[in-house]
């Protein structure tokens, strides 16, 4: 039986970096942890914080693929992602594979 879903989410912290992170609670509560410095290394130094993009996933297992890829990304695609901007976000995309094809 697959375990319960999650939710993928990126903060946009005080000092204008941003976190990407992954809960199995609600989202809210979880920007108020970080907010109050519960469970928050990253974010605790970064405060406030602001949620800026999340999605839901039914299954653990991809909410964990996502948020690994994500964390993995530029701050344009980051960028991307958050305005729902999917045709630079896959340009951006294919320029990175085409930056490492040539090397």
């Amino acid at each position: 039986m697959p375990v319960e879903g999650a939710s993928v989410y990126i903060l946009l912290c005080a000092d204008g970096s941003y976190y990407a992170g992954l809960t199995r609670k609600e989202v809210e509560t979880r920007i108020s942890e970080h907010n109050l410095g519960i469970n928050a290394d990253y974010t605790t130094r970064r405060r406030p914080v602001k949620l800026v993009w999340s999605e839901r996933f039914d299954l653990l297992t991809d909410a964990i693929a996502t948020e690994r890829r994500i964390k993995g990304w530029s701050r344009a695609k980051k960028e991307a992602l958050i305005r729902g901007d999917y045709e630079a976000l896959s340009a951006l995309a294919a320029r990175r594979i085409k930056k490492q094809s040539s090397s």
